[in-house]
């Protein structure tokens, strides 16, 4: 196989965008959540902190009115205001925190009013122009309101960092992208290179395999699905290859048998018109027989060439397979006495199966052919049929000469002979048991080769069988 070079192929060029965009779409969309997330739990977060340091610094400026009775004391030290805020948000020891934190408990974020709505600390509403989006809470003293406390929520004290934290957070975004579109593009550029160079090389192995080259073979690596395709394609490799092997010996052996009933036809007509040989009726019979075994040897061909086809006739109904087995033998008993073969059968019956009288008479001729043909006199013959679950086993054994297990498997294949006393000097063509087998799987039987107890062979054909339920349907 020539070396392939892998390349980007338009597979990894779509994995590879494929890639980029649903990784940035996932960080866009991380970014848009996390961001909306933050944002709204940390400002809850700080309102709720705004809030709750306002209304203690009201309590602790109430508890101040109560001991003192007025403002006035605050609106002339302003120190006096922001060591009270820090007392109250931060009693005791504890330092003040840094950050936003700190930034939320800053002095000039509060507005004191007094009772009437004069500032006591920071300007009045109509010359501070944050005081319209500032939040109040009523001092009260023993029921009565002494003042209110004005503080700025923590929207407006966040603007400034708002801007800076999304500046950071855009750069991050961009980070993140820029790492994704590298990690993207290593990804996809690996799998690209990876799968150019696997779905290539099953490309070139394709090409050469419609051109004819059967030999092409694919490494199997892994257990991917891609390793699974390669072995596919490896099997069907093989396969189309011992079938233009198994072809080409079919159409050999063919012309082999072909040759020599032609071959003898002409002999004897070259004889007769040279009159070496007379033309007389004995003549004209030796002729009439060469002639019936072509006949018979292209009837056989067109018989597999029907079953491989899927168009051998077969006319399937129910009948009792005992009965045309049992029938069969019966009139082959004579047949069989003269080729010093003795007949065992053990049949029980009725054996209720679909199938076709003439084929299934055919199939019993073939096989009594091959034990007459293979089996040395005195032979012996034992047919059964029992009853197997769902199905009927017929047992067909002969006595020796027998088959090596090693060539079992290849008896069924068209003009196979087996060496030895099995050959062809015993006659047939060859196609006899490739026949059979057609016929039996034409019923939807099985037929396996094994070793007999009697010497021979022992051919196992198995037929589905028709329960009665199905049986009273069909005479209904």
């Amino acid at each position: 196989m020539r070396p392939f070079r892998p390349s980007f192929s338009r597979l990894g060029i779509k994995l590879f965008v494929i890639i980029l965009v649903v990784n940035v779409a996932i960080a866009g969309l991380v970014f848009i959540a996390v961001s909306r997330s933050l944002d709204q739990g940390f400002i809850e977060y700080l309102d709720r902190t705004q809030t709750r340091r306002a209304e203690t610094l009201a309590e602790g400026l109430a508890d101040e009115w109560s001991r003192r009775g007025d403002w006035q004391w605050l609106r002339q030290s302003p120190r006096a205001w922001h060591h009270l805020v820090r007392h109250q948000l931060w009693p005791g020891d504890a330092p003040p925190p840094e950050g936003i934190e700190r930034r939320l408990g800053d002095p000039r974020d509060f507005v004191l009013h007094d009772a009437r709505g004069l500032p006591v600390i920071g300007l009045p509403p109509d010359n501070d122009r944050d005081a319209a989006e500032l939040r109040w809470l009523p001092i009260i003293n023993n029921g009565e309101q002494v003042g209110t406390l004005g503080y700025r929520p923590p929207q407006q004290l966040m603007a400034r960092m708002d801007r800076i934290f999304l500046s950071q957070q855009r750069r991050n975004l961009a980070i993140i992208v820029a790492a994704l579109g590298l990690a993207s593009l290593l990804l996809a550029g690996g799998l690209s290179w990876w799968l150019g160079r696997r779905t290539g090389g099953m490309t070139l192995a394709t090409r050469r395999l419609t051109e004819g080259d059967y030999s092409t073979r694919l490494t199997e690596r892994g257990g991917d699905e891609l390793s699974h395709l390669a072995h596919d394609f490896n099997v069907l490799a093989a396969t189309l290859e011992a079938s233009r092997e198994a072809r080409s010996r079919w159409v050999s052996d063919i012309a082999h048998e072909l040759r020599t009933p032609l071959a003898v036809l002409r002999g004897e007509i070259e004889a007769m018109q040279d009159g070496v040989r007379p033309l007389n009726l004995d003549s004209l019979g030796s002729l009439s027989q060469e002639v019936g075994q072509l006949e018979r040897l292209v009837s056989d061909l067109r018989l597999l060439s029907q079953s491989d086809a899927g168009a051998l006739e077969v006319q399937l109904a129910p009948l009792d397979l005992a009965d045309s087995l049992a029938s069969r033998l019966g009139e082959a008993e004579g047949w069989l006495a003269d080729e010093d073969i003795s007949l065992d059968t053990d049949i029980n019956g009725p054996a209720w199966i679909r199938g076709d009288t003439q084929r299934l008479r055919q199939l019993w001729t073939n096989l009594l052919d091959n034990t007459c043909a293979y089996t040395s006199a005195p032979g012996r013959l034992r047919v059964t049929l029992t009853r197997q679950d769902e199905s009927w086993q017929l047992c067909w054994e002969d006595s020796s000469p027998g088959v090596s297990e090693a060539e079992l498997p290849r008896l069924t294949e068209r003009l196979y002979r087996v060496e030895g006393s099995r050959s062809r000097a015993s006659g047939g063509s060859g196609l006899g048991l490739s026949i059979a087998m057609a016929l039996a799987r034409a019923h939807g039987a099985e037929m396996t080769p094994s070793v007999s107890v009697l010497g021979g062979l022992c051919w196992t054909l198995t037929f589905p069988a028709i329960t009665d339920h199905q049986l009273r349907g069909t005479d209904t």
